[in-house]
């Protein structure tokens, strides 16, 4: 007696392309890329200078006047992004079975990623500890 004939997997295009494997290459490199990003940061504000009591609003300003560590978070936050919604994508791939429930979902999953994107990205670049004139913060009264 023969044993049944396994299915190729849903999340498999019916042709031929490399999404998929370019998808799995991301998401390895993306992943190992995102653990040094992580850990410094991690590093940087628990382990040098005063620690976790340090971090406030002008910690986070002090640090955002840098470019490296705009640069540093934007990092972050779009590879964890990006690497969070590929997995999202494959998991609603493999487990939901109708076509239009896979499309609403992975329509719903890519229109809150980018809104998530867009806004965090806005709030890098666009954070600005000085709106208030009489503010005592070190940061603004070097500019």
């Amino acid at each position: 007696m023969s044993a049944p004939a396994i299915q190729a997997p849903r999340s498999r295009p019916a042709k031929a392309s490399n999404f998929e494997l370019n998808t799995w290459l991301f998401m390895r490199a993306s992943g190992v890329l995102l653990l040094v990003l992580v850990f410094g940061h991690l590093f940087v504000n628990l382990m040098l200078g005063k620690g976790i009591h340090a971090i406030d609003f002008a910690f986070v300003a002090g640090k955002w006047a840098n470019p490296f560590w705009q640069v540093w978070d934007l990092a972050m936050l779009w590879l964890a992004e990006l690497h969070g919604m590929n997995g999202l994508r494959t998991i609603i791939n493999d487990y939901a079975t109708k076509q239009q429930t896979r499309f609403w979902l992975k329509t719903l999953l890519y229109f809150s990623a980018f809104i998530v994107l867009v806004l965090g990205t806005l709030v890098i670049f666009t954070f600005d500890p000085c709106i208030d004139p009489s503010s005592t913060l070190e940061v603004c009264r070097v500019k």
